[in-house]
């Protein structure tokens, strides 16, 4: 048994106080994962913050730059079938609606959706070693069944994968990450949230201590006519993805005018390749132009001895769901693949 206590927070600066001074206490707003590690004795805490009364943070609005700002507390399910997310985001809304089940859906928070941690069975086994649980003891994952595992940007310390569906999408929609904490509110790039394992895989992320997520931004640019969310697994519900792909493209005169291209369930954060995607500007929507980016994409991947099939499997993604995202409607059930 995790013994705890738990309180509310009222206002972001009781959220922030509580947390900045105790590493053992916990944020939680849905619990749909902090209740897993706790029960699991991945992590401990001293004290949970219910977080879900502070004001503010909980409602989908337009931002002063003609996109839209999505509170922390909005729930998965609310933001994926909002109105203007459905029809200006509708890769978001995809993505999301791809993830988990609608239970979980209902109680998860778009805050802590960017936060999930890994479900490498090895990090999920306490008897196990694990760099991202207990740092230097080793990564069980490396030498052992690591089918579900990172082929690109993993390192010797790490090769567990990010899980999250919904931030693949924000990552090809190059959203904005709203942070507040003890130093105040700062915003961060999308890419520059999630981290890459290094020596330090224990990081998932940028936050600093104290700090919390309170919204994300969207741009005004949101693909709404040319888009695509492609998610293969092992089986068709509630599970995580093999390999994910979002894909956004803007056409003009029959050419690429630009194009966004992000994969899920290959790495330890959300993978694009700007190179790739500057390599479609100005090219014909075909095949052969999607067979190079997706070279140029998963060029220097790395599988392990359970995973390897992941390289060419995600080659073969990005492909057909570029193909997708120039019909969107190839997506509804029963519609025959564009590949």
């Amino acid at each position: 048994m995790n013994n705890f206590s738990f309180t509310k927070a009222l206002d972001m600066d009781t959220a922030i106080a509580l947390t900045s001074g105790n590493d053992h206490n916990k944020l939680i707003a849905g619990g749909t994962n902090i209740i897993d590690l706790l029960k699991y004795f991945i992590t401990e805490a001293d004290t949970l913050v219910d977080i879900n009364s502070i004001p503010g943070i909980s409602k989908i609005a337009e931002n002063a730059a003609g996109g839209i700002r999505i509170g922390a507390l909005v729930t998965n399910a609310d933001t994926a079938y909002h109105a203007i997310i459905e029809e200006k985001y509708p890769l978001l809304s995809k993505a999301i609606l791809a993830g988990a089940s609608a239970q979980i859906r209902n109680m998860a928070t778009n805050g802590g959706n960017l936060l999930q941690r890994t479900r490498c069975y090895y990090f999920y086994d306490i008897h196990t070693p694990c760099n991202k649980r207990e740092p230097g003891s080793g990564c069980s994952a490396i030498q052992g069944y690591n089918r579900i595992h990172a082929i690109l940007g993993h390192s010797e310390s790490c090769i567990a994968v990010f899980p999250s569906d919904m931030c693949i999408a924000l990552s090809a929609l190059d959203a904005v990450v709203h942070i507040s904490g003890p130093e105040g509110e700062r915003n961060v790039a999308f890419s520059d949230f999630h981290r890459l394992p290094g020596a330090t895989p224990e990081s998932d992320n940028n936050l600093k201590k104290g700090e919390l997520i309170t919204a994300i931004d969207l741009p005004e640019k949101g693909f709404s006519k040319y888009y695509s969310y492609l998610k293969l697994r092992d089986r068709a519900s509630y599970s995580f993805a093999l390999v994910s792909v979002a894909t956004g493209l803007d056409l003009e005169n029959g050419l690429i005018k630009e194009a966004r291209i992000a994969l899920g369930g290959v790495s330890h954060k959300p993978w694009r390749v700007k190179e790739a995607e500057d390599f479609l500007k100005g090219k014909e929507p075909k095949i052969a132009n999607f067979e190079a980016t997706a070279q140029m994409i998963l060029k220097g991947a790395k599988g392990f001895e359970h995973n390897h099939f992941k390289i060419e499997l995600a080659k073969k993604a990005i492909v057909r769901n570029c193909m997708m995202a120039l019909d969107p409607t190839s997506q509804r059930p029963g519609a025959k693949p564009s590949l």
